[in-house]
């Protein structure tokens, strides 16, 4: 009786391991892909009324129509006009939109603004938040070097890793782990540490 209850237990979890995570995936791209239709519903209703799109596919078209904007305001940029314009249009925003400037930090120091410096931009370390002879460590993305050598460095908290804490530390707190991505890193947060084994393997083989 021990060894079918263990059996049925076995198999139910592994099924469980197969489907949870797919059952999840597709309930987080069902959410987003409300919260973008409810965002977009304006153009959707006006492409319902002028096209032969409908419902669906016609939510579909104007994200779609969306990113290929975004993708032509990104060429746009990468030229002289472009640039100049984009220049011109960011500093009247910044004076007459309050809380523009904000924003627009907050936007380029999670994706890096491509200035070396961001959470998206790397690099991960194990940060020793309460000293350096204190054996507690974290994952930790490192956001900043000061000039004097101490580092800020962004502490993302599991399973959430969009949400988390700053600390400001000092060199020899900061061990960097050139061989672990940001994603690897992140990957591990949302898993709530699993896989860290893995994730510091490099570095231990480089200490021992």
């Amino acid at each position: 009786m021990t060894r079918v209850k263990t059996f049925v237990t076995l198999t139910l979890l592994g099924g469980l391991a197969v489907v949870l995570p797919i059952a999840i995936f597709i309930l987080l791209i069902q959410w987003l892909f409300g919260q973008i239709t409810e965002l977009v519903a304006p153009a959707v209703i006006w492409l319902e009324a002028h096209t032969q799109f409908k419902d669906t596919l016609a939510k579909l078209a104007v994200i779609a129509l969306i990113l290929g904007g975004c993708f032509l305001i990104g060429l746009l940029v990468k030229t002289s006009v472009g640039h100049w314009l984009h220049r011109h249009l960011d500093h009247w925003f910044g004076r007459l939109a309050p809380g523009y400037n904000t924003i627009k930090d907050l936007v380029l120091q999670f994706i890096g603004g491509g200035a070396g410096e961001g959470v998206l931009s790397g690099p991960v370390a194990r940060v020793r938040i309460h000293g350096a002879g204190n054996p507690l460590s974290v994952t930790a993305i490192v956001t900043s070097l000061h000039a004097n050598g101490d580092y800020t460095v962004y502490v993302p908290t599991a399973p959430v890793p969009t949400s988390g804490f700053v600390y400001h530390v000092p060199a020899d707190c900061v061990e960097i782990l050139p061989d672990v991505t940001v994603e690897a890193a992140m990957k591990s947060i949302v898993a709530c540490g699993s896989g860290s084994a893995n994730l510091l393997a490099p570095e231990v083989e480089v200490q021992a």
